[in-house]
């Protein structure tokens, strides 16, 4: 029923790259690449991919995961045969492929639709889920997303048990951050 509430009007439609990476997302099969490790769950990563903790620090492993997805993202087997679309953490968009911004290079290189991942992680468990933190700085996060032609967005929450009230809070919450996405010209994954 949300979708009956929302009309998309011309300046959310305001890029030819937007209408393109709609019509793609629209019509073509193909999967969605998470490659939008944050903090939290990046140092985890860098072990799965081989590293040691004596590899890498705070500072560097921002860099140290921008290289693997850079390797990711360059390999022949990544492209928009295979890969629809690519979310991305907002340092990852704030970077640089092979000089071009990370959206930029998924787009126009690899004919990838890119998402950009703008929740903040989960609150505690209450009621049987777990609705996402605040968001701040949402709509300035659009704004910057937009100019680099990301297309949509991905947010997550979790439901742990069939809790009538947590869910509806869920719902509730998605949908209202939906909207706000929607509002700044982006297409949100609701999760």
């Amino acid at each position: 029923h949300f979708s009956n509430r929302f009309t998309f009007t011309p300046q959310h439609i305001n890029t030819m790259a937007f209408e393109a990476q709609m019509k793609r997302v629209g019509e073509v099969d193909g999967f969605i690449a998470a490659l939008d490790q944050s903090g939290g769950s990046t140092p985890k990563a860098l072990k799965l991919y081989g590293m040691t903790e004596d590899m890498f620090n705070e500072e560097n492993m921002f860099d140290k995961i921008h290289d693997m997805r850079v390797r990711i993202m360059t390999s022949k087997a990544f492209s928009g045969e295979r890969v629809l679309g690519a979310i991305l953490f907002e340092n990852t968009m704030d970077r640089t492929v092979n000089d071009l911004p990370t959206p930029t290079y998924l787009w126009k290189e690899k004919n990838v639709v890119p998402f950009l991942k703008v929740d903040k992680g989960l609150a505690p468990l209450e009621g049987g889920v777990q609705i996402m933190k605040p968001i701040p700085g949402l709509d300035e996060l659009l704004k910057r997303a937009k100019a680099l032609d990301v297309f949509g967005t991905k947010m997550r929450s979790v439901i742990k048990e069939a809790n009538a009230e947590g869910i509806k809070k869920v719902v509730e919450q998605q949908f209202e951050f939906g909207k706000q996405i929607l509002a700044g010209g982006l297409v949100p994954i609701i999760e």
